[in-house]
């Protein structure tokens, strides 16, 4: 068998088996019926909401706050990770609604009781933020210039991809993002030996066809540097599925002054206790913001 036909047959392995893999190692959860926490069970003031997103799907929500405030109220809109739901959120909501903030918490589509679609993507992620902020803009109640996003992991690294396109946010809140998504790939590839090339090669440039753009480009590390407003990175130096070195990297590819980063000693990737001990370090962090630059509170 000569070197073209080793060739060949790899391509041909590669068209055929690496969309199985990814679709098969980046599938989400099984999803229940329903939350088996709600906002009432916090004792917090909240409504069902269902909030359209791309491709006609609609984005079950949860507005936490009272139905009827007597004045604009500043919101922070609450992204969950992979895999994860606003019912795994909702101790952000417990601290921030106690802080004076409105919460709106998303579901992505494909989690939770969002509607289903062909794949899920930070991309995509990112596409569901930008439209829920849309909808609460519009609801008539919100400080328009006191919006802020608060993301976990892959929501985290959303929210930074949203806010390096916008200038309407007054901060952004990222716990456990990543720095680079093919750095995260390639982690998860090493720890089931899966070598780089070709495998490695193929399942990056796939995956890039299939969300429509380069990872570099929608990379947190990179994203970092078109924000503008303040952001706060909270990473758990515990944390076994992204490490702290990644917010570090993030922090030091940051353009200005406006980027905090805070690493917790006790804390891993999913460390809800760590709301409790630390929440305070979002509440002040959201205070010393400045109104977003291209909104004025009314």
């Amino acid at each position: 068998m000569n070197i073209l036909m080793v060739v060949a047959l790899l391509l041909l392995s590669g068209i055929i088996l690496i969309p199985w893999l990814v679709r098969r190692a980046y599938r989400i959860p099984g999803r229940r019926n329903g939350p088996a926490v709600t906002p009432a069970d916090l004792e917090l003031p909240y409504r069902s909401c269902l909030i359209p997103s791309a491709n006609g799907k609609k984005l079950a929500a949860w507005w936490v706050g009272p139905d009827k405030p007597d004045t604009r109220l500043p919101l922070v809109l609450v992204m969950h990770g992979w895999g994860g739901s606003t019912e795994q959120m909702l101790p952000f909501a417990s601290l921030l609604h106690a802080a004076g903030y409105q919460v709106l918490l998303v579901n992505a589509r494909n989690h939770g009781n969002s509607d289903t679609d062909n794949y899920s993507s930070m991309p995509r992620f990112a596409e569901d933020i930008e439209h829920s902020l849309a909808w609460a803009k519009a609801q008539g109640h919100v400080d328009l210039g006191r919006i802020f996003l608060l993301g976990h992991s892959v929501g985290a690294a959303a929210c930074l991809l949203v806010a390096s396109r916008r200038d309407d946010l007054a901060g952004i809140v990222s716990i456990a993002s990543f720095c680079h998504p093919a750095e995260l790939m390639g982690r998860q590839m090493r720890s089931h030996h899966i070598p780089y090339i070709p495998v490695g090669w193929l399942v990056l440039r796939y995956v890039e066809r299939v969300i429509g753009f380069s990872l570099d480009a929608i990379a947190p590390c990179h994203t970092i540097h078109d924000i503008h407003v303040p952001v706060l990175l909270v990473h758990g130096k515990r944390d076994r599925t992204i490490p702290y070195r990644d917010a570090e990297q993030i922090y030091q590819n940051r353009s200005g002054d406006q980027v905090q980063l805070v690493l917790l000693e006790n804390a891993g990737h999913n460390s809800i206790g760590a709301i409790t001990r630390h929440g305070q370090l979002l509440i002040d962090f959201m205070a010393r913001c400045p109104d977003a630059p291209g909104e004025k509170s009314t």
